[in-house]
């Protein structure tokens, strides 16, 4: 990767439509690299979650006319919330198979253009219409369902497993669960104060999170994304003219995929996939995945650290930029990743892991830094416009490990020291599709 660019996560961009979008962020990437031009790029993949939004069929190809790439060869990109995530790696797998020197991906998304009740039907429109949609599946109810039983799963039968009334238990421990996912909202809104492209900068305390609105039981609005619009290209080539184009390129390591079934009924159970650094006694007694993890997540992660040599992600990430669409999944990431085992998501969250040194969260973090995940503030804080999401991660661990977050966001607080390798990872319904991509210093 050699460049990249990314318009503001906004609520609304009614000054733009999505071609124009595509275009800024296409000229940022663009602006100071005189040897990157037009001509020199070889063909496109580009990412939009909805022909909903945009009211237009074939959006794709408006994109590549209004940037001037006819004739060249483009593919449209859709894989619901992990869109701009399979995108990236789409334009990856272009240029690793020889067939392109050079490719442009973008990305976008225009949620504005519709209510919200609507918006969040047609997200909902990428989980199982024969059956989970009719009965009433909005994507927070979905969400809802699954961190209940995770905090049963690892709260209620872990911390509170002595307390013996079954409704006072799982009262205590959904209670529990919420305070610490407040933490996560707490840590990527109070990044995001340093990230002007983000939609939902703030500074707030867990009491104000957890008095927020009730959105679904346990999850309150400041923990989940909103709908935005925006976008974000990304230029990957290949190592030769990447070193033309760049003194500081940035090298794809590792790509992985993985997928689970639409249905949650549908989830299965069995072993626990392992990391190379976790042993099978880990898990024994485990009912694996049910609802309560994202197998397709694991496997995505396993993929990608093979790929990329890493043995064990704890020690050889420097940071994680999160698919964070609500702050239980951020948890149960964590977990399906490797930073720590299922079931230590919480007192993960607590040690202070996640954080990034340097900041005041109000919090008591004594581990800061020791991975930090989402510097950017995340989804919860960036917003979510869907097609851009994943590249929008990409461009901003591209700007943390050419060490240059101060020359993009005006500000240095953000820069992770000397950040050498990264994550980024997106995921997609309920968790039916995730992508994990590992950069690194390519120089």
């Amino acid at each position: 990767m050699v460049t990249g660019g990314v318009t503001k996560f906004a609520k609304a961009h009614p000054a733009m439509d999505f071609r124009l979008m595509v275009k800024r962020a296409y000229d940022y990437a663009l602006k100071g690299i005189p040897n990157l031009t037009k001509d020199r790029i070889d063909g496109t993949r580009i990412s939009y979650f909805s022909d909903h939004f945009s009211r237009q069929l074939k959006a794709a190809s408006m994109v590549q006319d209004y940037l001037g790439m006819n004739p060249k060869g483009s593919v449209r990109i859709e894989w619901g919330g992990a869109t701009g995530g399979e995108c990236f790696q789409a334009a990856y797998e272009a240029v690793a198979s020889g067939r392109m020197d050079v490719c442009l991906a973008a990305g976008y998304e225009t949620m504005s253009r519709v209510a919200t009740w609507k918006g969040n039907e047609f997200i909902a429109l990428a989980s199982d219409t024969n059956f989970d949609f009719p009965l009433g599946g909005f994507y927070t109810g979905y969400y809802a369902l699954m961190v209940v039983r995770h905090i049963y799963e690892y709260l209620r039968l872990g911390k509170f497993a002595n307390v013996k009334d079954e409704r006072e238990a799982q009262r205590l421990a959904v209670a529990e669960g919420q305070r610490i996912m407040s933490w996560v909202s707490v840590k990527n809104h109070r990044n995001a104060l340093h990230n002007p492209y983000a939609q939902y900068p703030k500074r707030l305390t867990v009491d104000a999170v957890l008095a927020s609105e009730m959105i679904s039981y346990p999850l309150t609005r400041e923990q989940i994304c909103t709908m935005s619009d925006g976008a974000a290209v990304a230029v990957l080539c290949d190592e030769s003219r990447a070193r033309e184009f760049s003194d500081k390129p940035v090298r794809i390591a590792g790509v992985g995929c993985g997928t689970d079934t639409m249905r949650l009924a549908d989830r299965p159970f069995g072993k626990v996939p392992l990391h190379p650094h976790e042993k099978a006694s880990d898990y024994a007694n485990l009912p694996y995945p049910g609802v309560h993890s994202f197998r397709a997540g694991r496997a995505a992660g396993i993929e990608a650290y093979r790929m990329a040599g890493i043995s064990d992600p704890r020690t050889d990430l420097d940071f994680i930029e999160l698919h964070d669409a609500y702050a239980s999944s951020e948890i149960q990431t964590y977990e399906d990743l490797g930073l720590c085992k299922y079931g230590e998501g919480y007192d993960f969250t607590l040690s202070g892991a996640p954080f990034l040194r340097g900041i005041d969260y109000g919090l008591e973090v004594p581990e800061a830094g020791r991975i930090p995940v989402n510097p950017s503030g995340g989804l919860i804080a960036c917003g979510h416009p869907v097609g851009a999401t994943g590249l929008m991660q990409g461009v901003f661990a591209f700007w943390q490990i050419q060490g240059a977050i101060r020359r993009h966001f005006g500000d240095g607080t953000l820069q992770i020291r000397d950040a050498r390798r990264g994550a980024i990872h997106s995921h997609a319904g309920t968790g039916s599709s995730v992508t994990v991509s590992i950069l690194e210093r390519g120089w």
